[in-house]
């Protein structure tokens, strides 16, 4: 709730600044544009956050409808039986949040060890980096952390070498650690194979063609879950990188985040009320 009413004010709020813009991403670019003020290099600020967050969340939701669908057969009765879906982003956004979260420990550590460089200047420097205010501007810490301009400088064909490499350790650092993530969200929550297996053969259900043994069905889940979590974990946390150094209104994880539930809500919907629905809402949400 937090995250969605932060996206909704970034984006919606009428509150002028100081020098008497909107506050808001989507009143200003109204706001320019009314004003005559149509230049794109001025209208980029507004643009390029708002494409941003449509496009994560786009592919969030693409991703999100992605799935394998394994089919299962009732034993105790012939010609009956239903499918279980395995997700793509088979572990949600829990991978991004919990790298996200170790990239915020080392934020933190990094300034407890800091020291001043030098007597008269701002400037912390310590076994990960060095600040210049509350800015990494050298070290690990600094290569870790997203250029948040990056995208308004490729644009205005500023090319910033230091900028280009922090995209790109930042994204590895964000996709490798997602997928490390992924695989061990896997292991301790009860998503994987054998445990997935288990919960079919409660169920009554099997695999048409295999034995009602839990081994061989662990073992054919195996090809997909395992290959599902790295995937999937690579996929948030690439998404997360983007949403953050491409300047969307809000961070990566955040946006990840809102649009998940968004998603499982619509999901639920559809489960819950389809059959009470009109037609036409009907064949929608059957989509």
């Amino acid at each position: 709730a937090g995250i969605g009413k932060q996206l909704f004010i970034a984006m919606f709020n009428l509150a002028q600044s100081a020098t008497g813009e909107f506050i808001g991403v989507v009143p200003a670019l109204f706001d320019n544009i009314l004003r005559g003020n149509i230049s794109f290099g001025a209208l980029s600020i507004y643009i390029l956050p708002l494409l941003a967050t449509f496009l994560v969340f786009a592919l969030v939701v693409y991703g999100q409808a992605l799935r394998v669908e394994i089919p299962l057969a009732f034993g105790a009765f012939r010609g009956f039986g239903r499918k279980w879906p395995l997700k793509f982003i088979y572990t949600s956004v829990m991978p991004v949040i919990l790298t996200a979260a170790v990239l915020i420990n080392i934020e933190v550590w990094a300034r407890l060890i800091a020291k001043t460089a030098v007597e008269g200047t701002s400037k912390m420097c310590g076994l990960l980096g060095c600040y210049e205010g509350n800015q990494a501007v050298s070290g690990i810490v600094h290569y870790i952390t997203p250029p948040h301009q990056f995208m308004f400088n490729i644009i205005n064909l500023n090319f910033i070498p230091d900028e280009i490499i922090r995209v790109i350790t930042y994204t590895l650092f964000m996709v490798v650690g997602s997928t490390v993530f992924s695989l061990f969200w896997v292991n301790t929550s009860g998503m994987d194979a054998r445990s997935v297996a288990n919960q079919i053969l409660r169920s009554g259900m099997q695999i048409p063609g295999f034995r009602r043994d839990p081994r061989i069905i662990e073992s054919v889940l195996q090809r997909y879950i395992t290959p599902l979590a790295i995937l999937g974990g690579a996929f948030v946390g690439l998404l997360a990188s983007i949403a953050d150094f491409s300047g969307s209104i809000v961070r990566g994880t955040g946006l990840l985040l809102t649009v998940m539930i968004i998603y499982q809500m619509y999901e639920q919907l559809a489960m819950q009320h389809l059959e009470d629905m009109n037609p036409m809402v009907r064949k929608f949400f059957e989509k």
